[in-house]
């Protein structure tokens, strides 16, 4: 009785547009294995590495919008020319208002190509396949972050006395502070200990080396 409802509704059309298709659970099966993708890379992976992650909003939205532009357009019969060129342009795109660091292009090239992967795998490559090349992008550039941290940064113990800047409103000032206190690019600290006697707290700060 379902499968004849879906039928009926498959069947159904408005302007010769049709209201159903059963490629919609395909759809939200590649959607939601996108996302996930572009989810661990962008929280687990890029934004422990960053005080101010201000691309993450850009990442988080460019990953559904390149999948929606890329899986209409798979729709209609476009040339493999017109494929790679549509890539192309994704991902050298860039903002005018300012120029945006290599490591964050880089981010930003694998989030589209996430979504394109995904979009555009014909019916001739398997879940498997397209589960196997999601699970490798993640996991190389899990290990080539983790690497690029352990060669570029270096951590020390300091002893911080403005309690203020420890409330979780005040994460933002806290960071700066990190900052102008090291004198380098602070990429992580983590807050070992706080003595509310001496009204001191000790912070682990993890910051880019010197050239």
């Amino acid at each position: 009785m379902i499968d004849h409802f879906i039928l009926q509704i498959d069947a159904f059309r408005i302007f010769g547009i049709k209201i159903y298709d059963l490629d919609f659970i395909e759809l939200l099966f590649r959607l939601v294995l996108t996302l996930f993708t572009s989810w661990f890379i962008i929280i687990k992976v890029y934004k422990p590495g960053r005080t101010e992650p201000e691309f993450i909003f850009t990442y988080l939205i460019f990953t559904p919008i390149v999948f929606f532009i890329c899986h209409l357009f798979s729709k209609v019969d476009l040339s493999i020319g017109f494929a790679f060129g549509l890539f192309a342009v994704f991902s050298i795109l860039r903002y005018r208002t300012r120029q945006i660091p290599v490591r964050e292009m880089s981010y930003m090239f694998i989030v589209i190509a996430i979504a394109v992967i995904n979009a555009l795998a014909t019916k001739k490559v398997s879940y498997i396949e397209l589960f196997f090349t999601n699970g490798f992008i993640a996991v190389l550039t899990w290990w080539a972050e983790s690497n690029y941290r352990k060669q570029n940064t270096t951590s020390k113990t300091i002893n911080y006395v403005n309690m203020e800047n420890l409330k979780p409103e005040n994460e933002d000032l806290l960071a700066a502070d990190l900052n102008e206190i090291v004198g380098q690019k602070i990429v992580d600290y983590k807050i070992k200990n706080i003595d509310y006697l001496t009204e001191s707290a000790s912070i682990r700060v993890t910051y880019e080396k010197e050239d």
